[in-house]
């Protein structure tokens, strides 16, 4: 086996391939009709609801019913009066827009709305086209590969092989995700749950006889506490009192006994 025939034909082959494909990819852009457009939908919905557990066990329910799935469920306590749920849910794409209009039947009102879709056909096209152009050059070496006799012929062609099949199991696996990503719709749901928070009052508050023995021993320590205070500054100060009690009465003694002897 030449080498120069063998890349010819390879390349040939290629080339053939791609011809083909691009006629055909060019034909599915233009006219929707040969195949159906190929696009991703996302939605992103903020609400507030009345009960955040009852809301998200609605959306569990509708999902089910129309054979989605939970990607991701999270709930937060922002405050004590605030909580918050988020749900990230995928369901089929033909019932993207009757899911998303339960769900917000299920809300007391919608804060945000936010619906996109990514016209992903020419990608989609593009891709499949690849894949045929490797698939046709994939059975052309397998061909060369049965015919060479030898061994560096086979090596050659088996490295080409291998790169070609790595070459197609990246193009199968990008269409895979586009086919996942166009089949289902992915939808994010925040939900938030305001609650009005009266302040409790205790029992205790509402017992007057609770109220009375509190008061009571409210005034009972301030007794205590003059009494305390009264002892500590009649112990505390007792040299200072008795000098002036000695002289209050010396002086009272002197005052009188001078009266008398005027008199």
């Amino acid at each position: 086996m030449k080498d120069v025939e063998y890349s010819n034909d390879i390349g040939e082959a290629e080339d053939s391939s791609k011809e083909e494909s691009i006629t055909e990819a060019e034909e599915s852009t233009t006219n929707p009709t040969i195949s159906q457009r190929k696009i991703i939908h996302k939605a992103n919905i903020s609400a507030n609801v009345k009960e955040l557990t009852v809301a998200q066990e609605k959306i569990t329910e509708k999902v089910s019913k129309y054979n989605g799935y939970i990607v991701e469920s999270n709930n937060f306590q922002e405050s004590d009066s605030r909580s918050h749920g988020r749900m990230v849910v995928r369901v089929p794409e033909e019932h993207f827009e009757t899911f998303l209009s339960e769900a917000e039947g299920q809300v007391t009102k919608v804060l945000e709305r936010n619906i996109t879709g990514e016209d992903v056909t020419e990608q989609y096209v593009d891709l499949e086209s690849r894949l045929k152009s490797k698939r046709a050059v994939e059975a052309r070496l397998l061909v060369f590969m049965e015919s060479a006799e030898k061994t560096e012929d086979l090596l050659k062609i088996s490295a080409d092989l291998a790169k070609v099949q790595e070459e197609i199991e990246v193009i199968v696996g990008k269409i895979k995700y586009l086919d996942n990503q166009t089949s289902f719709s992915t939808i994010e749901l925040n939900f938030y749950e305001d609650r009005v928070i009266v302040p409790s009052i205790e029992n205790k508050e509402l017992n007057t006889w609770e109220k009375t023995k509190k008061q009571f021993v409210q005034s009972v320590n301030a007794l205590l506490m003059i009494g305390s205070w009264i002892i500590v500054f009649l112990l505390g100060n007792l040299p200072v009192l008795l000098v002036i009690g000695i002289v209050s009465f010396l002086s009272i003694w002197f005052i009188r006994k001078r009266r008398k002897d005027k008199e």
